[in-house]
């Protein structure tokens, strides 16, 4: 467990990531995908990662959760249960919207009989009560969204890593699942790391936005996002905001591009 100490408050850090770098290959075909990164994510914060395409931002949350190793550096949750949630549902269409929500349940032991009604709980919190018997083809893309949530909470884990769930939605659906994961992470004391390419969802969401280079990722930017909540993705201060921190991007991809 990591402890920071900002401001002369000692805050406690669920995820430490410290100088850490990860390459991909060897020799002359060695690829630096992430340089010497560090970031801290306190207990409850909702924190946004952007950058541009191919900056290393999925292989960040991959590396947090686990999937893949560090190259250099110093990566620490704590030991604490981390689920990842893809852009795509990724949901097994032989099982109902229930069975997908039980896989998780099942591997952590809980009993047969126990496992419905768990799963019944979840569909609650993600507003999909009365849907456990749908296949995921039934399902709007927003709805699968919701199970793929939902399964993600039955991991009962206490970090959320979200690699753009909501990039392949329609504008409206978005708006939509912005407020229920707002409303999921508060209700369930969660900590959330975020990737996405949209810098409004970002700013409408988190508490923190984080900047990444071009390859190879490095940190240039920490904004932090005061605007009062709930906020809506088009208000003046959320607009202002975004138009900030996408004028530091476009001067970061034009660095590049040079």
């Amino acid at each position: 467990m990591s402890i920071l100490e900002t401001t002369g408050v000692r805050t406690e850090s669920v995820v430490h990531i410290e100088n850490v770098s990860k390459t991909y290959g060897s020799g002359s075909n060695a690829l630096l995908a992430l340089d010497r990164v560090s970031l801290d994510v306190q207990r409850g914060e909702f924190v946004c990662l952007l950058g541009a395409s191919g900056c290393g931002k999925s292989t960040l949350l991959s590396l947090v959760a686990g999937l893949d190793r560090i190259s250099g550096g110093t990566l620490d949750t704590g030991g604490r249960k981390v689920a990842l949630m893809f852009q795509e549902a990724a949901l097994f269409p032989w099982l109902s919207v229930s069975g997908n929500v039980e896989l998780p349940l099942r591997l952590q032991g809980i009993g047969k009989a126990e496992r419905p009604k768990r799963a019944a709980e979840l569909l609650e919190v993600v507003r999909l009560g009365g849907f456990a018997d749908k296949r995921p083809h039934e399902l709007s893309g927003g709805m699968r969204q919701r199970v793929a949530l939902a399964r993600a909470l039955a991991q009962n884990a206490d970090v959320l890593l979200m690699d753009e769930p909501f990039g392949a939605l329609d504008a409206m659906t978005r708006d939509i699942l912005h407020d229920e994961l707002e409303r999921i992470w508060r209700e369930q004391n969660l900590t959330v790391l975020f990737v996405t390419h949209n810098v409004r969802e970002a700013v409408r969401l988190g508490d923190r936005v984080v900047l990444l280079s071009s390859r190879p990722g490095r940190v240039i930017e920490d904004f932090t996002i005061g605007h009062e909540r709930p906020r809506r993705i088009d208000s003046p201060e959320v607009s202002a905001q975004a138009g900030e921190i996408t004028d530091r991007l476009r001067a970061e991809v034009a660095r590049h591009a040079n």
